[in-house]
């Protein structure tokens, strides 16, 4: 029976989660599409379905909400998780609050709650209030996000604009009364549908996934479902783990690391790349107004693959970000990268890359969509953060996907380390 049924808001995000329950010993593969999940193996406890539709139309995130669940109830999944980011990424108007109560009325259930914390990263809620180490959300790097800014750290206020149901808190006070308190709280006349839980540090995950064990539907970021996880494995009196994975089938082959991410993070990893190796730096003013723009990137790779690793990037720096949001605005600046990087990496797997390090959620999912990419097995997570996945078939293609704030300045380096040492293994 499949345990937990996830779906994933973004792939760098999805490939985290389902990373994080193999570690648990949690058999969890990740699909792309819901009619992949006819193909999972019966031994799974657990699947994420990874969508990109964070900053989808509205109607689209809700119909991809419905249509999710009702797939996942008919392969026998008995409890729905909805996942997006850590720092609750989203708009004014969604697609958190929107994707959430479409799953919750697809499920039958009654209330659901938001958790979006993940203490060991640093990324805590108490009193509604988000805080990435001591700094608020609204006064951290993310009200600079050049997708999603963030600039009101109360998470009762920015879901509130986003839903019309009425938005509670779960507050660490009331975790730490117990179960009967919690259970008392929810059940009185005026008691909120929606409620943002409280999640200062393990502890009270731990006390959310045992309240919260049986609801149909919860939702948070990466850290929730691990301690669901151990809450259900907990009810068992017996329960088979499976060896964790750090080492996945090889995939012979070319190398490249695509980035599309602006974080600090992928930036300091693009500079200590091309201490090494080849970086293309794609202008999106010029590709703007040449058809033969991707063509010229690929003509470029060709001179170095067989030699070595590349990489393509479309990340640049805030003075950079500025100059190209100037003249194609935000949603343009976006949707081109995007485009473009999709259409390299699908080049680039033609020319025979098989080994990709992919920086940004949004990058990822580009990729692999482009690459026609429906079902990976997913590692454990460990130091290249949860992003390493293989596709197998008759061109096996491995990946590490990366969320941009994630990774030391040598990423890169770890990362096709460690998909060589797959091949010299076989």
């Amino acid at each position: 029976m499949l345990e937990l049924g996830i779906l994933a808001d973004d792939l760098t995000g999805g490939m985290m989660v389902a990373s994080l329950l193999e570690r648990e010993g949690i058999e969890c593969p990740l699909v792309s599409s819901i009619e992949a999940l006819a193909d999972i193996s019966p031994s799974a406890s657990a699947v994420v379905v990874a969508r990109k539709i964070r900053l989808v139309d509205s109607v689209v995130a809700i119909n991809e909400g419905q249509q999710t669940v009702e797939a996942l109830k008919k392969v026998g999944c008995k409890r729905f998780y909805y996942k997006y980011c850590a720092t609750f990424d989203s708009t004014e108007k969604g697609n958190i609050g929107p994707i959430a109560e479409a799953m919750l009325s697809a499920s039958g259930g009654r209330q659901t709650l938001f958790c979006p914390a993940f203490p060991v990263h640093t990324v805590t809620v108490f009193q509604g209030m988000m805080f990435i180490g001591s700094q608020p959300l609204g006064q951290s790097f993310k009200q600079f996000d050049p997708v999603t800014p963030m600039f009101n750290s109360n998470l009762v206020e920015v879901l509130q604009s986003q839903t019309a149901s009425k938005v509670g808190l779960l507050s660490h006070n009331l975790l730490q009364r117990g179960r009967q308190a919690f259970d008392a709280y929810l059940t009185q006349p005026d008691a909120a549908k929606l409620f943002i839980a409280d999640a200062a540090d393990d502890d009270d995950l731990e006390r959310v996934a045992e309240y919260a064990l049986d609801w149909p539907l919860t939702t948070g970021a990466d850290a929730l479902p691990i301690f669901l996880a151990r809450a259900w494995q907990a009810r068992k009196s017996s329960h088979s783990q499976r060896t964790p994975k750090s080492l996945l089938p090889a995939s012979p082959g070319f190398e490249a690391f695509i980035a599309g991410s602006c974080a600090s993070a992928t930036l300091k990893q693009i500079e200590q790349f091309e201490t090494r190796h080849p970086v293309f730096r794609i202008d999106l003013l010029a590709a703007k107004n040449d058809p033969d723009y991707v063509s010229k990137i690929l003509l470029w790779a060709q001179d170095y693959l067989y030699h070595q690793p590349i990489a393509v990037t479309s990340s640049a720096d805030a003075n950079e970000l500025k100059r190209t949001q100037s003249a194609l605005g935000r949603d343009g600046a976006a949707g081109l990268a995007d485009r473009i990087l999709g259409q390299v990496g699908e080049g680039l797997f033609n020319l025979g890359v098989r080994k990709f390090v992919i920086a940004g959620g949004e990058t990822s999912g580009q990729v692999i969509n482009a690459l026609g990419i429906k079902k990976v097995e997913v590692s454990v997570f460990d130091e290249l953060g949860g992003g390493y996945c293989h596709r197998g078939g008759e061109h096996p293609v491995s990946f590490i996907l990366k969320a941009g704030m994630l990774g030391q300045p040598d990423f890169c380096f770890t990362a096709f380390d460690r998909m060589r040492l797959a091949e010299k293994s076989q």
